[in-house]
């Protein structure tokens, strides 16, 4: 008897119809989000496959792809543009556009500038300006004969535009000329080309007489000048404040950046444009943040040519754009470490022939400069 019982105590009890239905319904769940899971990655896949069926071949795929090279190249990430479009075509995409910046500083400037009258309003004034997906500032200076360049004051290092502005007792300034910048750590010391400042080279970087380059400055007589020249001929137009940038984007009131497609990319913006009364104005515009992505050349050349502007032309960039006035950044800086040091920045001075701006390159070589060593 105790045998049987064992025996029966020992056999498996039958599941309840209610543990099998919960039994049934786990393994219905678990199989429907098997077959989710599944129909999600072949969508994934198949969307996946026709985006990039679109990006590479489709003409607005290029479009897009293009643009996005193009946003690559102004930053310290050039080299990533290549898994865009190749390194052969990004080789060949910089050269194309070195070769119509070029083109586009060539022609002659016949732009007549009616310098020394009197306006009204502040010798600085500052609006904000806007566009689909950028915001920045313009920067109007009604006497473009208060405008000099600024440079470091210290060999070996460049300087923040701030700590210009209120070392020279500056009312406002903005970034000018680009410079070496090794594995995007320079130190901003070296400039890339061209400085005049005060009628006076101030720095060559070895480009001989006969040699073109492009520069954004001021003559004496408060003219803004832009465009392909020698220093010689720099010289004979009595230019006295300039620095090496490009492209130059309008001459004699025409715009020359034909569409946003040529306009190099979405970046941080500083420009430089003169209205026909003498008014010089500075564009800059933030970039790489999510309250402002940044513009083209075709959005900075639209808001100049609106603002009355009949010469103007790019300036120095991405991380390095910065507006002071009165000792304060007005713009947003995109950089992660802040306001970057740099080797010149166009500064605005109530009494500009009383500031003394020592020719910090003088005796250097510009062969012997480390732009890496800090």
């Amino acid at each position: 008897m105790r045998q049987q019982t064992a025996q029966r105590q020992s056999q498996p009890v039958a599941p309840s119809r209610r543990a099998r239905k919960q039994q049934l319904t786990s393994k219905k769940k678990r199989m429907t989000f098997g077959r989710f899971i599944k129909n999600l990655f072949i969508t994934l896949f198949i969307v996946g496959a026709l985006g990039a069926a679109w990006l590479f071949f489709t003409p607005s795929g290029t479009n897009v792809r293009m643009l996005i090279a193009d946003t690559l190249i102004t930053t310290q990430h050039r080299h990533w543009a290549k898994y865009i479009i190749g390194e052969e075509a990004l080789q060949n995409r910089v050269a194309e556009y070195n070769k119509r910046f070029e083109g586009m500083g060539d022609e002659k400037d016949d732009q007549n500038i009616s310098i020394g009258g009197k306006k009204s309003g502040d010798l600085v004034e500052i609006k904000p300006v806007s566009g689909a997906g950028f915001s920045g500032y313009l920067m109007i200076v009604n006497d473009p004969t208060k405008i000099r360049i600024g440079v470091p004051n210290r060999v070996g290092r460049g300087e923040k535009v701030t700590s210009m502005v209120k070392r020279t007792g500056a009312i406002a300034g903005v970034n000018a000329g680009g410079f070496a910048d090794p594995n995007w750590k320079g130190n901003g010391f070296q400039p890339i080309g061209l400085v005049i400042a005060d009628g006076k080279v101030y720095y060559d970087g070895g480009i001989s007489n006969k040699k073109k380059t492009q520069i954004v400055g001021i003559d004496k007589n408060g003219r803004m000048v832009a465009g392909n020249y020698t220093i010689p001929q720099l010289q004979e137009m009595g230019v006295k404040e300039a620095v090496t940038f490009q492209p130059r984007i309008i001459v004699n009131g025409k715009g020359l950046v034909k569409n946003a497609a040529d306009g190099w990319g979405i970046a941080p913006r500083t420009v430089m444009g003169q209205r026909a009364d003498g008014t010089i104005l500075f564009l800059v515009i933030d970039g790489r943040q999510a309250h402002s992505i940044g513009a083209n050349l075709y959005d900075c050349q639209n808001i100049m040519l609106e603002n009355g502007a009949v010469i103007a032309a790019n300036l120095d960039g991405g991380s390095s754009t910065v507006l002071v006035k009165d000792n304060e950044i007005v713009n947003s800086p995109s950089s992660q470490h802040g306001e970057r040091y740099l080797p010149t920045a166009f500064l605005v001075f109530n009494d500009p022939e009383k500031v003394d701006i020592p020719n910090i390159w003088e005796g250097l070589d510009p062969r012997k400069i480390d732009p890496s060593k800090w």
